[in-house]
């Protein structure tokens, strides 16, 4: 269990403290999925409390007004997960966008200072996030919620593998290394089966399109720097998403929403 008490000490605010073993965390990547599904139960918990106790607060049976709920959330992802992977996000917009060489890049991603593309990127992310979840059907957002952090953690993990790790000491050095066909299988399949549990055929649809933005990031990273950083592995956690919601978003209002029909609500849950 050292491989998931890591991966909740390391992915999250709780006090668990993380244990570097011979291979440092790389036995916390399979754990990854399942500490999303535990951030997301936090989402589904915050959800359901903002419905049930908003009437409780006031005089009307109006639903929690939706641009504050949606803000509530959002906010909650941030603090359960202190900011980890905003501030990889934000390193890249200033690398990526700030610099115009290779080491320059890489000076600016390690320089702690903020600069404009940073706080242009954070604004536009949350903004993006926030509107995404107000459009949300109201029959969907549970599951919806309860997925996202779990597939975009295991999106993260295509980056791990398929592109070159390029610092010596970053963040995210203790997380490389090979790994077992369990290691890739098990998250794998915990992601999976929580995809189509929770969000039936759309839940497939969502992996599949996690899965393409944390490629995506990770091959713009190659070509702007020969491979990815510990703040790489951050934006792509925040692109997969953001690009998810938007994609939950779209499919329901285009499609319909009994694309992601739970199981659970067919055993009425």
């Amino acid at each position: 269990m050292i491989g998931l008490r890591s991966a909740i000490g390391f992915l999250t605010i709780l006090p668990v403290t993380p244990r570097i073993g011979a291979t440092g965390f790389v036995s916390a990547r399979a754990w990854f999925p399942v500490v999303g599904l535990f951030l997301g139960f936090i989402l589904f918990a915050t959800e359901i409390a903002l419905a049930s106790g908003y009437p409780l607060l006031s005089d009307s049976n109006s639903s929690f007004p939706p641009l504050l709920a949606a803000s509530i959330l959002v906010v909650t992802l941030v603090v359960f997960t202190r900011a980890l992977h905003l501030d990889g996000f934000m390193d890249c917009c200033d690398g990526f966008l700030g610099g115009f060489s290779r080491s320059r890049r890489l000076e600016i991603l390690k320089d702690p200072h903020v600069g404009a593309f940073a706080v242009t990127g954070l604004v536009c992310l949350l903004l993006l996030k926030v509107s995404a979840i107000m459009a949300l059907p109201v029959s969907d957002r549970l599951w919806i919620l309860l997925l996202i952090p779990c597939v975009s953690r295991w999106a993260v993990l295509i980056t791990m593998e398929v592109f070159p790790y390029i610092r010596e000491d970053g963040i995210g050095t203790p997380f490389v290394g090979r790994t077992s066909i369990l290691a890739r299988l098990f998250p794998l399949t915990v992601t999976l089966l929580s995809a189509i549990v929770l969000a039936g055929v759309g839940g497939l649809a969502l992996m599949a399109v996690a899965g393409a933005s944390a490629w995506g990031v990770g091959a713009w990273s190659s070509r702007l720097l020969g491979g990815v950083t510990g703040d790489v592995y951050g934006a792509t956690i925040e692109v997969a998403e953001v690009t998810v919601l938007f994609t939950a978003v779209i499919i329901a209002h285009a499609l319909s929403p009994d694309v992601f029909t739970s199981a659970l609500t067919l055993l009425n849950w």
